[in-house]
């Protein structure tokens, strides 16, 4: 594992293989067919217009993480069609980051946790107002 230095401890950085937009799906499509298994997705608040989206696969265990940074303002694929598993974690950052996830499986539509007084994303430090669906 890489490690960040700082001027008082070595820091260890999370590997990961950078995916775009248009080839995620085959990257968790042959992540799947190998064996892996989904064991969490993470969000990272980056500025304003992105996030980095963090997928997490293990198999036997070794770890693998893809990176997808993501604008905010542009629907993020699902991987629910290929791992029904992760339409939870897509919902919950869904209400937690206001991140909206493309072909969701089962969507929650921002009240996974959220009540619908809730008008920020509580986790997004540059946080997205929900405008109300008319």
């Amino acid at each position: 594992m890489a490690e960040a230095k700082t001027t008082e401890k070595k820091i260890p950085v999370l590997a990961t293989q950078a995916v775009e937009n248009d080839n995620l799906k085959a990257e968790i499509r042959r992540l799947k067919s190998e064996g892996y298994r989904l064991v969490t997705l993470t969000c990272v608040d980056l500025d304003e217009e992105h996030v980095d989206l963090l997928y997490s696969f293990d198999k036997d265990l070794e770890m693998v993480h893809l990176r997808m940074q993501q604008p905010k303002s542009t629907p993020a694929p699902s991987i629910s069609d290929i791992l029904f598993g992760a339409f939870l974690v897509e919902n919950e950052i869904q209400d937690q980051f206001g991140i909206c996830f493309d072909g969701l499986v089962l969507n929650f539509e921002n009240y996974l946790y959220l009540e619908e007084e809730v008008a920020r994303t509580p986790f997004c430090k540059y946080s997205v107002i929900r405008k109300d669906a008319q």
